[in-house]
């Protein structure tokens, strides 16, 4: 039986598999979930330079928020991430969930991205 880690590697590597199949040259927003923040990044894979980036470890936010590993944080960071990533001329990108399910924070963050203008 694979450990949760294991098993946690196979979904990210298939589900990365499957956005590069799919990105046809389009920037990656990757997301990473600990128990205490949330952090997302703007990644061009090709260069490999990252265009954009915010967590809930920033200064502004963490100022505003209560905590950094809840969905209001994840929103926020949503917000900041798509506002950060139009400036630096990015609007379409393919979301990168890694091995995370789409819920709860990681649904928040991509809903507030997503009316922040980014689309995916």
């Amino acid at each position: 039986m694979l450990s949760s880690k294991r098993l946690f590697d196979r979904r990210k590597r298939r589900n990365r598999y499957n956005l590069r199949r799919s990105a046809k040259g389009k920037l990656r927003l990757s997301i990473f979930r600990s128990n205490l923040n949330i952090y997302a990044q703007v990644i061009d894979d090709d260069s490999g330079v990252t265009v954009a980036a915010a967590s809930s470890t920033d200064k502004g936010l963490r100022e505003k928020l209560k905590a950094g590993g809840n969905k209001d944080a994840a929103g926020a960071v949503g917000k900041l991430i798509a506002e950060r990533a139009t400036k630096a001329g990015v609007s379409v990108v393919v979301f990168d969930r890694g091995g995370y399910a789409y819920h709860g924070r990681v649904k928040a963050l991509a809903e507030a991205a997503r009316e922040g203008g980014l689309a995916f």
